[in-house]
């Protein structure tokens, strides 16, 4: 039978894309008769947890990351390694670029697996961490930073057997940079449930407080710099401004820039934290009952919440850069700003007013439907298998 084992020191209980890659991973295999999976989930304690007839959790006592309690990342091969050699896997995943792909080749090198490894990018890391972290310190500084993590990247990756991404602009910038064997893999979305049938007009007409005309905006993302929260708020009186109705502005999440949703909800009547929307079913009819939501940030490898909003029909504006710009360049479903400024914001905002909505959320959805889990999931053991 053909075996699979996951090794990702990305994964956290509370964490946002991987989580969900994981889990919808865990499903799609859970029932399979011919592949045997097995995910490498670093808990508080070893054990295997059996959840098909040929699917399993091996939970991994490993240490949480210092004032982080969320991560918990395996640094040393000696604990992962009964694993890896009583599984013995035909192929061997790993998400994440750090510590992982020297232990992992550290295993089977001493154990003699039979293993072929294929690495997931799940994280942009030369640019999105690397570079960005290193800017302040001068551009000088970042390139050398980013070359070096390029040089980490090729050392690792070319190693394996292939490496996985999901966005195209990122697996032409990773050949660029000297990457071998990359494969396009796109993630999925479950486009039953984030749907456009999901729209409750009873939550728009309590939102909307008898304007019908108002429009509803939409942010479920971290509250951080990168995500564009702070610039959407500045924005805000600006569209105000460029419109007939202060627009309403639902703020869902939580992140270290909480303080300003907080004033901006006490500064205007329309703009409303919502805080963190518990269950796929609720995100999902916010998604499909607001006009418009908002993809801003430059780092996003894939962007999972992005393929939720377009599957349930939720035109964006999007940066002109990652995977916001690769979704809205190919569906048509929404704006790309050249820069993520307060004014572009505003100006994306009043001229979407303008434009054909129902046009848009059709694009939106036409776009994200053939994106399913299964096929990415079957795709991917394609590329494994062969």
């Amino acid at each position: 039978m053909f075996s699979i084992v996951d090794c990702n020191n990305f994964w956290s209980p509370s964490g946002g894309g991987v989580r969900r890659y994981h889990l919808e991973k865990m499903a799609f295999y859970k029932d399979r008769q011919d592949v045997k999976y097995s995910f490498v989930m670093h808990d508080s304690e070893t054990w295997t947890e059996q959840i098909g007839e040929n699917a399993f959790i091996e939970h991994l006592k490993v240490p949480k990351v210092y004032g982080n309690w969320e991560y918990r990342y395996l640094t040393r091969s000696a604990p992962l390694e009964p694993i890896l050699s009583r599984i013995n896997p035909d192929v061997i995943e790993v998400g994440s670029p750090y510590f992982m792909p020297g232990i992992v080749r550290k295993i089977v090198r001493k154990h003699g697996l039979k293993a072929r490894t294929y690495g997931f990018w799940h994280a942009d890391f030369p640019v999105t961490y690397v570079k960005r972290f290193m800017e302040p310190m001068g551009q000088g500084m970042a390139k050398m930073g980013e070359r070096m993590a390029w040089k980490y990247a090729r050392k690792n990756y070319n190693q394996m057997d292939g490496v996985v991404v999901s966005s195209r602009l990122i697996m032409d910038r990773m050949e660029r940079n000297g990457l071998k064997n990359v494969h396009f893999l796109p993630l999925g979305v479950n486009e039953q449930l984030f749907n456009p049938g999901r729209r409750d007009v009873g939550l728009i007409a309590e939102l909307k407080k008898g304007n019908e005309d108002r429009l509803l905006l939409f942010f479920p993302h971290r509250f951080s710099k990168e995500k564009g929260l702070d610039v959407i708020l500045k924005a805000y009186h600006m569209m105000c401004e460029g419109l007939d109705h202060e627009p309403v502005l639902i703020i869902a999440g939580a992140g270290p820039y909480e303080h300003l949703a907080r004033e901006a909800g006490e500064k205007y009547e329309f703009v409303e934290l919502r805080g963190f929307i518990e269950g796929k079913e609720e995100m999902a009819r916010y998604y499909a009952s607001a006009d418009l939501g908002f993809a801003l940030s430059k780092w996003e490898t894939f962007g999972l919440s992005l393929l939720e909003s377009l599957s349930s029909g939720l035109p964006l504006i999007a940066a002109n850069e990652g995977a916001a710009y690769e979704h809205i360049d190919t569906s048509g479903a929404g704006t790309i700003i050249k820069e993520v400024t307060p004014e572009a914001v505003a100006r994306a905002v009043i001229e979407f007013s303008l434009m054909d909505a129902k046009k848009m959320r059709e694009k939106a959805r036409a776009y994200a439907e053939p994106l399913t889990w299964e096929s990415c999931f079957e795709n991917q053991l394609a590329i494994y298998r062969g």
